[in-house]
């Protein structure tokens, strides 16, 4: 699984610095809970962030305009007025998204390479239009000068990879035990987003870096006792 976000930016009549101090990020939980009525499942929220970096601001600003001259230096000096909201939604987990070793590709050492193969739920995209719908209503609400939407489509690429080494009791329906710890390699331990069932509804970071300390804290007590 992945975790879809979709996002909206919005420009301001005066400057927030949004990239100073301290981030603030969930802010709305309203349409956490799924709700049969939108007509899809899934939910989430919507994080308002320092927004990118000028860098980053600028190579978003010259994929949606000109990238040189004095309009994009115009757009430039926007970013202490920018702010943008990230709407935090679910992938569904899909038994057709999974890792394994593609049959004819090679590394260079001849082993075969790893394949990534994953494909949105239709629901999930159908959830972040409605979140960025929501998060349109709060910018414009707010009285931006400018709000943008960027475009809502089938991912390639995530940061946050969750899924395929399920936490259970039983070796024949999981990969690890409840403190991560591999049912079939005895010292192996998976600390990462792959005990993960679902991708949640928000950032996971903080989820897996809780499980790694309770991971930790058992790995110690199993070592002083010569488990492993």
């Amino acid at each position: 699984m992945f975790n879809y976000s979709s996002r909206v930016d919005a420009v301001f009549e005066h400057e927030l610095n949004e990239f100073k101090s301290v981030q603030v990020t969930r802010v709305v939980h309203d349409f956490y809970d799924s709700d049969p009525r939108r007509g899809f499942y899934g939910g989430g929220g919507i994080d308002a962030r320092i927004g990118p970096q000028p860098a980053i601001w600028a190579q978003r600003l010259s994929a949606s305009g000109p990238g040189w001259g004095a309009a994009f230096k115009a757009r430039l000096r926007e970013f202490p007025r920018s702010m943008n909201l990230l709407c935090h939604g679910t992938s569904l987990p899909v038994s057709t998204n999974a890792v394994s070793l593609d049959p004819t590709l090679k590394d260079a050492w001849g082993r075969p390479a790893i394949r990534v193969t994953y494909k949105d739920h239709p629901d999930d995209l159908a959830n972040a239009r409605f979140l960025q719908d929501r998060g349109v209503e709060i910018m414009e609400a707010a009285d931006a000068q400018r709000v943008s939407r960027a475009p809502i489509r089938e991912q390639s690429f995530s940061m946050h990879l969750l899924g395929t080494c399920r936490m259970g009791n039983d070796a024949r329906s999981s990969i690890i035990d409840r403190y991560h710890r591999t049912h079939d390699v005895p010292n192996l331990f998976l600390c990462d987003g792959s005990s993960l069932v679902t991708s949640g509804r928000g950032q996971p970071t903080m989820t897996i870096q809780a499980l790694a300390f309770r991971a930790a804290e058992h790995i110690a007590r199993v070592a002083r006792t010569g488990e492993i």
